[in-house]
Order: C-alpha cells, then structure tokens, then sequence
C-alpha cells in the first residue's frame, strides 16, 4: 500500500468512524503492521483517577501495536459531547496544530501505519481559524469516507467527496456502514454510492448489534487501498 497512514472522516456524526477506526488497525495489524491510533480531539469524557478519558479513544489505544500512553493517542480531551471547540472554548482551552502534529510524529516514528480518526464531519471547528479539514491537510493522509448508511447519506456523500477533493487531498475510498437496522433501499443507495463517488468502495459493514472491530476488519477490502 505504501502510505505510512490514513485519516478516517464521516458524512456525519455517528456514522461509525471508530468502528471503522479500528477495523482498520486490525486488518493492517493482521498484515504484520505495527499499527498506532490518534484520535486528535474528542469531545465527550468522563473524569477519572487518571484524569478525563474518552471512550472512543481508550478502544483506538487498546488497538495500538506496541502500546500507547492515552495522551499520545488522544491529545485533546474533552468533557462534554458538544462541538469541540466550543466545549474547548468553555474549558478555556485552544485546540492547535502543533500538540496534535507531535502526537502523530512521534507515533510515525515507533509505528508502521497511523490510523487518524477525526472528530464529527469533515468541516467541524477546531477554533476560529481552522477546522478538521485544514487538520486533515497538515497530516497530508489519504483520507478515508465513512459513510453512515441512513436518508440523505447520498448527498452527505458526494458533498464530503467533493470538498475532500477542493482541499486537494487523496481519497483513497469509502465505506459503507450500516447505523440502522433496516434502512428502506439500502442495497439500491449502495448501488448508487458506487456509481457516483469515483473512488473504490473498501467495505460494506452490516448492522451490527454488537460492533465488532474484527469482524469489520475481516470485511475491509485493504487490497484497493
């Protein structure tokens, strides 16, 4: 595959970046990859003995192939689930580039492949000057569409491939993931994703009662990447 790590975006929120997330670090892992998470802002922790933790980012530090201390894998942490950097302005903090660029250098250096998920959609706010996709460009990572599969995901779609292609980074293809038990027309909204977005499909993931990285890893097509 040749790239040294992929940014994980979504046509929303909820649309199963983590899931995809860490599929993803698992079918690299199966492949001998020494395999790092960064998850560069959450918004929406709980406080503990070792300070706020969030849960998407604890499961993206289990999967690091050699462990990861949390603040490596998740820089900025955040209480409420809210906009990040309007839950960062409340707790009196900038999100910023650098913090985040270090993360990720220091994770390249010890790791073979970065798996990069980001916060939200494709455009959310990190402060007044910059936002997820201006994050995305600095990482310089072909990006990843997950795309959570309910009424409107086609034009939340072709609108996210459209401004991933605007800001002149890769998109090395999409995922289909299914977030509701029994979306009408699915397989025909799928049909239609593939006629349009340009880019390979790297999996269709099933409703899953239980999400289950495994079995999503199984079902990533990593040879089209």
């Amino acid at each position: 595959m040749g790239a040294t790590g992929f940014f994980v975006t979504g046509t929303d929120t909820d649309c199963g970046k983590t899931l995809i997330t860490l599929g993803l670090m698992q079918a690299l892992a199966a492949r001998g990859r020494r395999v790092a998470g960064l998850k560069p802002v959450a918004a929406g922790a709980a406080a503990t003995a070792d300070g706020l933790r969030n849960a998407d980012a604890l499961a993206i530090q289990a999967l690091c192939t050699p462990p990861e201390s949390y603040a490596e894998v998740n820089p900025y942490c955040l209480e409420p689930a809210i906009a990040p950097h309007i839950a960062a302005a409340e707790a009196g903090v900038r999100l910023r580039p650098a913090p985040i660029l270090a993360a990720r250098d220091r994770l390249a250096r010890r790791h073979d492949a970065v798996v990069v998920e980001g916060a939200g959609g494709w455009r959310v706010p990190l402060d007044e000057d910059w936002d997820l996709s201006d994050l995305a460009a600095l990482l310089g990572y072909p990006v990843i569409l997950v795309v959570g599969l309910r009424l409107g995901c086609l034009n939340h779609a072709l609108l996210t491939r459209d401004a991933i292609l605007a800001k002149g980074l890769p998109l090395a293809g999409w995922v289909a993931n299914a977030v509701q038990q029994d979306m009408p027309r699915a397989a025909a909204n799928i049909d239609s994703l593939r006629a349009r977005m340009q880019v390979p499909c790297l999996g269709v993931i099933p409703w899953l009662g239980e999400p289950d990285p495994g079995q999503v890893a199984a079902l990533l097509q990593l040879d089209r990447l």
